[in-house]
């Protein structure tokens, strides 16, 4: 058993309507010959918005379990693929934004679950509150407009669709949607952000694709014992020694495996390939 033989020719749908099939479809295709396709009307904003008028259901992961599964439930098959996103502090230097990624790959014929995800500071998310449309042009230069989309709000908590203006790519767009935001404000303020959907923000699309990868990597990895896929770390065991002093850090130092087939379970040092921790990671070399 390997991931060709089991996957090789089936269907597996993808559950967006953000046109994420652009950089998953041709990895997972190319490399694990499938098909895939997505859905016709399958709205899954209804699972969680970035713009908050609807609040993301459950964790980040759950939501797309439940992508997943409903699309299944929806179109008979049993091989689903969703993704979700966020967008967080980063742990170690707050005042940076991480795009984290997950990409859930479920199949129903071998009850199989396999997670990739990229955690990435490479995003232009972001958000102002404006006062008149010359800052709203130097804000949309700073994120990368018109590449990238923006959206127009009364505020930052908007409660419905309707106080809420997506997918701006143009001048003509932003000129207008400021405009009639701003003639509506009670108190001559708009709030502007980031469009993070994946389809109006190319940088979060590249995040996507890595985490497309890193699910990849991890269908590769094969149960030693009975050669089932996604042969995965459920527990990490810090303690990688310092480079200078070699005292034991925070960083990962081996990592437990488990097979969700047979339930093998094999421990691996240093997993992410490094057997030393950069001093900058030490509480004694870096107090």
């Amino acid at each position: 058993m390997d991931s060709h033989t089991l996957f090789r020719n089936r269907v597996a749908v993808l559950a967006t309507m953000h046109r994420k099939e652009r950089v998953i479809a041709p990895v997972l295709e190319r490399e694990l010959g499938i098909q895939v396709t997505v859905p016709q009307n399958f709205n899954t904003d209804k699972f969680g918005s970035f713009t908050r008028e609807i609040e993301r259901a459950g964790s980040q992961i759950e939501a797309a379990r439940l992508k997943v599964q409903k699309v299944l439930l929806l179109t008979g098959e049993s091989l689903g693929i969703a993704s979700e996103g966020s967008f967080v502090p980063h742990p170690d230097f707050p005042y940076i934004s991480c795009n984290r990624e997950v990409i859930i790959f479920i199949d129903r014929e071998n009850n199989l679950e396999i997670i990739g995800e990229e955690s990435s500071t490479d995003t232009n998310y972001n958000h102002a509150k404006i006062t008149d449309i010359k800052q709203a042009f130097e804000f949309a230069e700073k994120v990368g407009f018109p590449e990238h989309g923006l959206i127009v709000m009364f505020n930052d908590n908007p409660q419905n669709s309707d106080e809420i203006i997506k997918g701006i790519t143009t001048e003509k767009e932003l000129l207008e949607a400021i405009n009639h935001t701003l003639t509506k404000s009670p108190n001559g303020t708009v709030h502007l952000e980031t469009d993070m959907r994946a389809m109006y923000n190319p940088t979060r699309m590249k995040n996507i694709e890595k985490a497309t990868y890193n699910l990849l990597q991890k269908i590769n990895c094969l149960c030693p014992k009975c050669l089932t896929p996604g042969f995965d770390i459920i527990k990490r065991i810090p303690g990688l020694p310092c480079e200078w002093c070699n005292n034991p850090t925070t960083l990962t130092h081996a990592a437990i495996y488990k097979c969700q087939k047979c339930g093998f379970i094999k421990e691996k040092l240093f997993p992410d390939g490094k057997e030393f921790a950069d001093p900058s990671q030490c509480i004694y070399c870096n107090p």
